[in-house]
């Protein structure tokens, strides 16, 4: 019995835990889209998570594009399909390695910043300051975050599919020995709308993940500079986790058929 009981203590702790994030994010939304708003507070969070996320997003693709280039051509060489690697560089960017991996390296710079910001305010009750000056804390500190991660992160995407394919191409022309023109052709002709736009959707709920879970941690951490230092990692743990299961619950919707 006593097996039993530390089973459903678990199972009743997690859907606690889920109800209290399910009604966080709620709140977050439904007192974020009353007025009055913060542009400058929204702009602030849009600069830091497209702007200045962007070398770091820009190496990751770079260097990813190249790696698949590689080893897509040392796969393929054994069954002489070498002409397929345009297309597979293309549609592995584009579907999967541009969204979760922009997701992933933003989650863990921005998601870490924001509970180590939002816990620290929390620890040294400037959130409790915030309300007592009649503001809501929901609507000033995290409605502009949720809002700018759903709005740049498919930005970000962008940029890192371009830069994927990019450096896919050049390691494809400049080491492998493919012509230009024929593998630009492979590479448009195969890429179709759907794998372009699954990406996008992907990476708008990687951002709202990836915001949602810093506030969370951020504004439920407790314990001093501990609590804040626990509210970082269970940020970036957290959100890498749900990115995982939200991209293959995602990618079924569009290509389990």
């Amino acid at each position: 019995m006593n097996f039993l009981s530390s089973i459903g203590r678990v199972f009743l702790t997690f859907l606690a835990t889920v109800g209290r994030l399910a009604v966080f994010s709620f709140d977050a939304i439904v007192t974020g889209l009353r007025p009055p708003y913060y542009p400058r507070q929204i702009f602030r969070q849009m600069l830091d998570i497209g702007y200045y996320s962007l070398p770091v997003i820009g190496l990751t693709a770079i260097f990813t594009g190249a790696v698949l280039a590689l080893q897509s051509y040392s796969g393929f060489a054994r069954f002489n399909a070498e002409s397929s690697i345009a297309t597979v560089v293309v549609l592995s960017i584009t579907r999967e390695l541009g969204p979760v991996l922009s997701g992933l390296m933003v989650a863990g710079r921005i998601g870490a910043a924001f509970a180590a910001e939002i816990g620290t305010m929390r620890v040294t009750e400037q959130i409790d300051a915030l309300t007592t000056l009649s503001t809501s804390p929901q609507k000033y500190l995290i409605f502009p975050r949720l809002l700018a991660g759903v709005l740049m992160l498919p930005c970000l995407v962008v940029v890192a599919d371009i830069i994927g394919v990019f450096g896919g191409y050049m390691v494809s022309i400049h080491k492998l020995g493919f012509a230009p023109v024929p593998y630009l052709i492979s590479t448009f002709d195969f890429l179709k709308r759907i794998d372009v736009v699954s990406g996008l959707v992907k990476a708008a709920a990687f951002g709202f993940i990836v915001a949602l879970m810093g506030c969370y941690h951020g504004y439920h951490s407790k314990g001093g500079a501990q609590g804040v230092g626990t509210a970082t990692t269970n940020a970036v743990v957290s959100a890498s986790i749900l990115i995982f299961f939200a991209n293959y619950f995602l990618t079924a919707l569009f290509f389990g058929s």
